[in-house]
């Protein structure tokens, strides 16, 4: 079994450590701030807790992170404290981080200059799927590099999917993500005029689940909404962040994205609104305030 450093005890992060250490591998783990644990994790013999990424990295054949976004990847990567520098010659560099494509294909060339291979891998499911190991990782890279540590990808998932060259899987985990953020937009404009008309929860929520234009995103997002329920599997913050990367995206390939400028703006009215801690379905608060419709 790996010695493995793990950067980064998110929502994300932690669910993955606990599935690595299921799997019989000893974890090395460092996070900015202080993070609470469940014993599950902090209580097991194969956890150690690092008190820098130098110390997390050091030695090791095999990093993974997940962090919030470009900044966070070249302070945790870059420079004489980041892991590049202290991995073992030829380590294999695994980031499940949703970011900008441009700033993957940039890592992967400060982690060859430094003799080492590196992933983009950003996963899609959210914090159960994390947690129960039935996340996919959308992986960016060299196919051999990938193949070194696939099996320990696959221990802690329900998939690997190797899209191409670097920056692939960045932007696949980005056109999933504008999928998703489009959906809990919609969503939240088809709540509003079904409250608006009277129809009961229970009945909506049984169409959805049976109605072919519906999704996952769709029935999850509908029950926590009428449940009152916004506690973060996914940050309305991070949603907001990644539709930025989406249209910057857009931008520099030439792709007019309409749409998605405006989702964007519904989910800027949510963050200042202080929705932003929230699950990313608070956008619907910001909805039904629009339509003069009292929060449930």
């Amino acid at each position: 079994m790996a010695d493995i450093a793990y950067l980064g005890l998110g929502l994300m992060g932690r669910g993955m450590v606990r599935n690595l250490l299921r799997a019989g591998h000893r974890v090395l783990a460092w996070n900015r701030s202080p993070v609470e644990l469940p014993e599950e994790i902090a209580g097991h013999p194969g956890y150690v807790r690092a008190a820098s990424v130098a110390e997390a990295a050091s030695g090791r054949d095999l990093v993974m992170l997940c962090v919030t976004g470009p900044d966070a990847q070249r302070a945790v990567l870059l420079g004489p404290d980041g892991a590049f520098a202290h991995v073992a010659k030829g380590a294999v560099v695994v980031d499940s981080t949703t970011t900008d494509p441009a700033v993957s294909r940039s890592l992967a060339t400060a982690a060859a200059e430094a003799g080492h291979a590196y992933l983009d891998a950003p996963v899609y499911g959210s914090k159960d799927q994390a947690w129960d190991g039935s996340i996919g990782f959308i992986v960016g890279g060299d196919a051999t590099a990938l193949q070194t540590v696939r099996p320990i990808l696959e221990a802690v998932s329900g998939g690997v999917h190797h899209l191409g060259p670097t920056g692939a899987g960045a932007v696949m985990k980005l056109v999933g993500n504008l999928l998703s953020a489009a959906q809990i937009a919609a969503l939240g404009e088809g709540l509003a005029l079904a409250r608006r008309n009277g129809l009961a929860a229970e009945g909506v929520i049984e169409v959805l689940d049976r109605f072919g234009g519906s999704s996952g995103v769709i029935r999850g997002a509908a029950r926590k909404t009428f449940a009152s329920d916004f506690e973060p599997a996914f940050h309305l913050k991070n949603m907001a962040k990644d539709i930025g990367l989406m249209l910057d995206l857009g931008r520099a390939g030439g792709v007019p994205m309409p749409g998605t400028a405006l989702t964007a703006e519904l989910y800027r009215a949510a963050l200042t609104a202080g929705h932003g801690e929230l699950h990313a379905n608070a956008v619907h608060k910001v909805q039904f305030r629009l339509a003069g419709l009292a929060e449930e």
